[in-house]
């Protein structure tokens, strides 16, 4: 017999559990999860702890929204050299150039693949990411 889902725990026996954070959402996801040395973040942009909007110019709502990603990777014991995958949503294509600016301040070489998606947004947000990251092999010597 299957063990049951916790939205706690996760799915232990398929290899999955949540990973404990202090940032929430009234929506039905959890922040992270983590599967095979893998952390998988949801989506995040410029919220509060308890997941309320805050709004700012797309700079602000940007390093806001890493700043999120930072802390649930933290929960983890990872930061964002960890991250291999990210993908960005940014709500108007002429901040594109911010966008690429700002994050060189945040990911550096060997860059993490990247997808950036424009145009998607609804207009109470101007910026989302969420990103994977990799946990480093434990050294034996």
């Amino acid at each position: 017999m299957s063990a049951p889902k916790s939205p706690q725990i996760g799915n232990v026996e398929h290899g999955w559990k949540v990973v404990p954070t202090d940032i929430s959402s009234h929506l039905p996801f959890s922040a992270a999860v983590e599967a095979n040395g893998f952390v998988f973040v949801s989506g995040q942009a410029s919220v509060d702890k308890q997941g309320k909007i805050i709004s700012g110019d797309f700079e602000e709502e940007m390093r806001r929204s890493i700043s999120n990603v930072r802390e649930i990777l933290g929960s983890a014991g990872l930061d964002l050299g960890d991250v291999v995958r990210v993908t960005s949503y940014v709500h108007n294509p002429n901040h594109l150039a911010q966008y690429n600016k700002l994050y060189l301040e945040y990911f550096s070489a060997p860059m993490p693949a990247r997808t950036t998606i424009t145009s998607c947004l609804s207009a109470a947000i101007k910026f989302e990411i969420d990103v994977v990251a990799v946990r480093r092999p434990v050294s034996t010597s």
